[in-house]
């Protein structure tokens, strides 16, 4: 049977809550993967997904499974070889921390894969880890685009960032970018919080940018970006949520989501470590329309009445061509 077990840490101790499974025999040996987070599994979006995928490894025959959550970034080495001293085939460092401490840990265990859901840190990387660009920029290009096609004032619309990192900045810059060369004229504001899990951060940033002008309102901060809705609602503005389906939090205020294909990605690097085709030692590109999905609850891929017919098509436009890779949105943004 397949199994699901965690482990938690925090500054005090690090200690298991539940002992790895013993590996199995040679014959029917289960493949084993880690999901390693620095938030928490209920986050709503970013940890909550890929969580998700590993979860679902559990319906499919062959996979013993575990995580860790609220892992600090002094913690990452120690907690990732905890896992490959366990034998676990892949270890997923689950976000932008984990590419540097886990470039130090894979070369010690190359009979393991890891994952590393950010971009590739340098050139050359050790044969059994595998980084991802997963389309951040053109989903915020698509993000400024869109937010500019469905602003009514056509004065200003704005992007909540998290953690001040340098994909965040790029995120930022991407969303700007796409704003203004979307209607000129229009202004795209952009703060980086710095703090992925402060709903009032949030909401406090949203409402300030509401305050001076802006009437679509776009996140990227998990926690954070719950209270940048919050603000939204709080000023009856438009809003666009962000790495999952949040139509629910805004029925009435949200055009779409841009949900993260996390659970998909978690599922087709674990079947890759299972089937032997497992591809270390690069980057994996997927297209944003691979990475990215457009969801609005009942309402299909978008809100009719948030999203007028003539905008969405406009959007369309701009969402094939990222796809295409007919638009550059990281070249504009580095």
């Amino acid at each position: 049977m397949p199994t699901l077990s965690r482990r938690r840490f925090n500054a005090a101790a690090l200690a298991s809550t539940l002992a790895a499974p013993a590996l199995a025999s040679a014959e029917n040996k289960a493949a084993k993967v880690a999901l390693l987070l620095s938030g928490v599994i209920a986050d709503g979006g970013w940890g909550q997904l890929a969580y998700e995928g590993l979860k679902s490894l559990d319906n499919r025959p062959g996979f013993k499974t575990a995580y860790a959550e609220n892992i600090s970034q002094a913690q990452i080495p120690q907690v990732a070889r905890g896992y490959a001293d366990d034998g676990y085939d892949l270890v997923i460092g689950h976000g932008f921390e984990f590419g540097s401490p886990l470039l130090d840990v894979a070369p010690d265990y190359p009979q393991a894969s890891f994952l590393v859901s950010s971009f590739q840190p340098q050139p050359k990387v050790p044969g059994n880890i595998l980084y991802a660009d997963l389309a951040y920029f053109d989903a915020a290009y698509a993000a400024g685009a869109l937010a500019a096609l469905i602003s009514e004032k056509k004065q200003a619309v704005g992007f909540v960032g998290g953690g001040d990192n340098p994909t965040q900045q790029r995120m930022s810059r991407a969303f700007v970018a796409a704003a203004e060369r979307t209607q000129p004229g229009l202004k795209g504001v952009s703060i980086v919080t710095g703090d992925y899990n402060n709903a009032a951060k949030g909401r406090e940033t949203a409402l300030t940018m509401i305050g001076n002008g802006a009437d679509v309102i776009w996140h990227a901060a998990d926690v954070t970006g719950l209270g940048a809705i919050q603000g939204a609602v709080a000023r009856d503005v438009k809003v666009l949520g962000c790495y999952s389906d949040q139509t629910s939090l805004a029925p009435n205020n949200m055009g779409t989501s841009f949900e993260m294909n996390l659970a998909g990605m978690v599922v087709t690097q674990a079947m890759a470590v299972a089937g032997g085709t497992f591809k270390g030692g690069t980057e994996w590109r997927p297209s944003v329309q691979e990475v990215w999905l457009l969801k609005s609850g009942r309402n299909g891929d978008h809100n009719p009445k948030v999203v007028s017919a003539e905008a969405w098509a406009a959007f369309q436009a701009v969402w094939n061509d990222l796809g295409a890779r007919r638009i550059d949105a990281a070249a504009l943004v580095k």
